[in-house]
C-alpha cells in the first residue's frame, strides 16, 4: 500500500511539473500545423488566449515559488520553451519568415536566459528553440534551408554560452562584490555600537548565512543598534561642527576607544582639511599617548611644518592643537581632538567650551545607551506576554511543550529542541518532545539520573553549559548513547516549581554564539513559564481523572460512563450500527471481604480492572459502575461477538489466582447482556435489559454469561 501511495504522489508530482512543457509542447505543434494549413482565426484566436494565460501562469509561478534550483529549473524550462515559442511565432506570423528583423530578438532573450536561469533549464530551451525552427522550416515553410537552421542553432548557443560564462560570471562577481560591501558596513555597525555599549553581544555576519537565518530577534536588534548608532553620529556631527565654526578650527573629530583593541577610530570629524588619514590609530602614538597616559587635556602651539601628527599625512597643516579625552566612571573612552591654522593657543574659556562638548557626546551616546535598553526591554517583555499567552491557553502537556518551543524560537534562533520530564521518586528521566535536527527516535526515551547536562541541570537547577558553549567530545546531553547531533550552542534550562525540578528544555543550535548572554536571561524566565503551564496541566490532567476515573481501578466511574453512553447511543442510531452492554458482577464477593478482608477485595477488584483493560478494544469503554459491578460497552458489536468477549473475560478471571496472607484465592463472575436496539434503544432501557440478563445468570448458578433475547421479552 506504501508504495501504491508513493507511485501516485510521484505522478502526481511529475505531472504537476510536466503539465507545462506538455503544453508547451503542443502549443509548438498547434503553430507548426496552423502556419502549415492556415486555419481560421476562430481557431487561432483560442490558441493565442490559451498561450498567453500559460504564459502569464508559468511567469507568475517562477517568481512566487522558492529558491530550491529543481523547483527553479522547472519553472524556468517552461517560461523558457513559451518564450521562444512567443518570439518564433512572432517571427513567423510578421515577416512570414525566420530570417527577418524579428527573429534577432531571440538571441537576446537566450542571454538574458543563460544568466538568470539554471544552466540545464537555458540547454533544453535552446535544444526546443532549434527543434521548434527545424519543424518551422520544413514541414510548415518547405524550405531547404539546413544552412540557416545550423547557423541559427550555432549562434543561439553561443549566445548562451557567452550569457552563462561570462556574463553570469561577472554578474556573480559583482553580487560578491556588493554581499561583501554589505557585510563590511553592518560590521563596521555593529563594531561601533559595541564600543559605543549599546549591544552586549551582536552576532557575527558571516554567521548569518543563507542556511542559517538569523531570527526577528536579531534582525531587530541590528535595525535599533543602526538606528542608535546613526543618532550617536548626527548629535556628534553637530557638536563638531559647532565647534568647528564656533573656534575656527581646521579639523575637529571624536576618536573612538575599541573594545577589541588598543586602537582609536574615527567616530565623526568636521575638517576643511584633505589629507586626513582613516586610521585606526594606536593609543600610545604620539599626542594620543601624552592623552591617554596624563587623561587630561593637552594644548600645543608653534606647531612646526616638520612636527607630526598622527592622524595627517605629509606636513603639519596647523599651529595650535587641543585634545580634551572623554571619560566615563573615570575610565577612558575616547578622545575629542581639535586644532586650527592660525597660531593661537587655545584658551581656558575654549578649553572649557571643549570639556562641555565632550560632557554633551558622552550624553547622547548614553542616552541612546538607556533607549537601546528601554527598548530592548519592551521588546523582551512582548515576547514574554505572547509566551504566557500561549501557555495559559495551553492545557495538556503536549500542548504546553508545543508552546514553550514556539516561544522559545521567537527569542532565540535555534536547530534542535527538546523538552525532557524527571521522575523524582524513579530517579528517572523521559524526554517528552523533540523539534528540529536529527530528533528521529529521541522521542520516549528513557535514561537514569547520570553525569550528563540534563541530569546535572535538574540537580543544581542552575542552566548549563557556562555561555552557551558546547563540546560534543567532551560533555554529554542525556546520556552517552542517547545524543542530538553535533552543534556548537547548547543550553539546558531547568523546569522548577517551588525549586522542585520537573525536567528541563533543552535547546541547540549549529551557529556559534547564538544562545549566549543576550538570549539566556529571557530563556530563563520563558523556562518558569513553561515549568508553572506544565505543573497546571499536571494538575489539570489529575483533576480530570478524579472527575472521570474510578480511584482504585483506574477505569471510568458510574458519571463517565453514562456520559460516552449518550454519545455512542446516538452515534449506532446515527449510522443504524449495533451496540452491546456487559454488567460483570464478582460472584459471592461479600464472603472475599468476610474472609480475606476488604483490603483483598480491593485487590481482586484491580485484578478484574486489568482484565477488562486488557479484553477491550480502542473504542470500547469499561467502567467500574459500583461495588463489584463493572460495565463494558461495545461499539459494532452484535449479540454473538459480545458473547465471545463476555467468555473470554469469564474465563481469563476463573483462572486468575490471587495470593492472600490465607492462601490462594479463586472468583467467578457473571456476566450479563443486551444489544442495541433488540434490547432497547435508550441508556435506561437497554441497562436494564443487561441487568435482567445478569440476574439470570446468577440464578442459573453463576459464573456463567447470558444474552437478553427477544423471545419473551426476556433474558435466556
Amino acid at each position: 500500500m506504501d508504495s501504491l501511495v508513493r507511485t501516485i504522489l510521484l505522478a502526481r508530482s511529475a505531472l504537476r511539473h510536466g503539465l507545462g512543457v506538455i503544453l508547451a509542447l503542443a502549443l509548438s505543434v498547434f503553430l507548426v500545423t496552423d502556419l502549415t494549413w492556415n486555419f481560421d482565426p476562430r481557431f487561432r484566436y483560442p490558441a493565442a488566449l490559451l498561450f498567453a494565460v500559460a504564459f502569464g501562469a508559468s511567469a507568475r509561478a517562477r517568481y512566487r515559488q522558492s529558491d530550491l534550483v529543481s523547483s527553479r529549473g522547472w519553472q524556468e524550462t517552461e517560461l523558457g520553451m513559451f518564450s521562444v515559442l512567443g518570439l518564433l511565432g512572432l517571427a513567423a506570423y510578421v515577416d512570414g519568415n525566420l530570417d527577418g528583423s524579428t527573429y534577432p530578438v531571440m538571441f537576446i532573450f537566450l542571454v538574458l536566459l543563460s544568466v538568470l536561469a539554471v544552466p540545464w533549464a537555458t540547454a533544453v530551451t535552446v535544444g526546443f528553440a532549434i527543434s521548434v525552427e527545424a519543424a518551422v522550416r520544413f514541414i510548415a515553410f518547405g524550405e531547404d534551408a539546413l544552412r540557416s537552421l545550423l547557423l541559427h542553432g550555432v549562434l543561439a548557443s553561443a549566445f548562451s554560452l557567452v550569457g552563462t560564462i561570462v556574463i553570469r560570471a561577472e554578474v556573480a562577481r559583482i553580487r560578491t562584490h556588493s554581499r561583501n560591501r554589505l557585510d563590511a558596513e553592518i560590521e563596521r555597525m555593529h563594531s561601533a555600537a559595541r564600543s559605543y555599549r549599546l549591544l552586549g553581544a551582536t552576532a557575527r555576519v558571516d554567521d548569518l548565512s543563507d542556511e542559517n537565518t538569523p531570527p526577528s530577534s536579531d534582525l531587530d536588534a541590528n535595525r535599533l543598534a543602526r538606528s542608535s548608532v546613526e543618532e550617536i553620529h548626527q548629535a556628534v556631527l553637530f557638536a563638531l561642527q559647532l565647534l568647528h565654526r564656533s573656534l575656527g578650527l581646521h579639523t575637529a573629530m571624536l576618536l573612538w576607544l575599541s573594545d577589541a583593541s588598543p586602537h582609536l577610530r574615527i567616530s565623526e570629524l568636521s575638517s576643511d582639511a584633505d589629507n586626513l588619514l582613516e586610521g585606526p590609530f594606536p593609543m600610545n602614538d604620539g599626542i594620543f599617548g601624552a592623552v591617554v597616559t596624563e587623561k587630561n587635556t593637552l594644548t600645543l602651539s608653534n606647531l612646526k611644518a616638520s612636527y607630526s601628527l598622527p592622524y595627517y599625512t605629509g606636513a603639519c597643516p596647523v599651529r595650535a592643537l587641543a585634545a580634551v579625552p572623554v571619560m566615563e566612571n573615570d575610565q577612558l573612552r575616547g578622545l575629542l581632538v581639535t586644532d586650527r591654522k592660525d597660531n593661537v593657543a587655545f584658551s581656558s574659556s575654549e578649553q572649557d567650551l571643549l570639556l562641555a562638548a565632550t560632557r554633551y557626546m558622552l550624553r547622547a551616546i548614553q542616552n541612546e545607551r538607556v533607549f537601546v535598553q528601554l527598548e530592548r526591554a519592551k521588546v523582551e517583555q512582548g515576547k514574554l506576554y505572547r509566551a504566557a499567552r500561549a501557555l495559559g491557553s495551553a492545557m495538556s502537556e503536549r500542548d504546553v511543550v508545543e508552546a514553550g518551543v514556539r516561544s522559545a524560537r521567537e527569542i532565540a534562533s535555534f536547530d534542535f529542541a527538546a523538552v525532557t520530564l524527571f521522575d523524582e521518586a524513579k530517579k528517572m528521566h523521559v524526554i517528552r518532545a523533540v523539534s528540529g535536527d536529527s530528533v528521529q527516535g529521541l522521542v520516549g526515551v528513557k535514561f537514569r539520573h547520570n553525569a550528563g547536562l540534563v541530569s546535572m541541570v535538574v540537580q543544581n537547577k542552575h542552566p548549563l553549559p557556562y555561555r552557551g558553549h558546547y563540546d560534543p567530545n567532551r560533555q554529554v546531553v542525556f546520556a552517552p548513547r542517547v545524543a542530538p547531533a553535533p552543534m556548537s550552542s547548547l543550553l539546558v534550562l531547568p523546569l522548577l516549581v517551588h525549586e522542585r525540578p520537573l525536567g528541563t528544555l533543552v535547546l541547540g543550535a549549529r551557529r556559534p554564539g547564538a544562545l549566549g548572554e543576550a538570549v539566556r536571561p529571557t530563556l530563563e524566565v520563558l523556562a518558569s513559564h513553561v515549568a508553572v503551564s506544565l505543573s497546571g496541566a499536571r494538575m489539570m490532567k489529575r483533576l480530570e481523572e478524579l472527575a472521570t476515573r474510578d480511584g482504585l481501578t483506574g477505569l471510568f466511574n458510574k458519571r463517565a460512563l453514562l456520559e460516552m453512553s449518550q454519545d455512542k447511543l446516538a452515534a449506532a442510531k446515527r449510522f443504524s450500527r449495533k451496540l452491546s452492554l456487559l454488567v460483570v458482577d464478582i460472584d459471592h464477593f461479600k464472603k472475599v471481604n468476610d474472609t480475606y478482608g476488604h483490603d483483598q477485595g480491593d485487590v481482586v477488584l484491580k485484578g478484574l480492572g486489568v482484565i477488562l483493560r486488557k479484553a477491550k478494544r480502542t473504542t470500547d469503554a469499561v467502567a467500574r459502575f459500583g461495588g463489584e459491578e463493572f460495565i463494558i460497552l461495545c461499539e459494532e458489536t452484535d449479540r454473538e461477538g459480545a458473547m465471545l468477549l463476555a467468555e473470554r473475560i469469564r474465563e481469563e478471571l476463573q483462572q486468575t489466582t490471587f495470593q492472600t496472607p490465607k492462601g490462594e484465592l479463586s472468583v467467578t463472575c457473571s456476566i450479563g447482556i443486551a444489544t442495541f436496539p433488540d434490547a432497547g434503544t435508550d441508556w435506561d432501557t437497554l441497562f436494564k435489559a443487561a441487568d435482567e440478563a445478569l440476574y439470570v445468570s446468577k440464578r442459573s448458578g453463576r459464573n456463567r454469561c447470558t444474552a437478553w433475547s427477544s423471545r419473551r421479552g426476556k433474558a435466556a
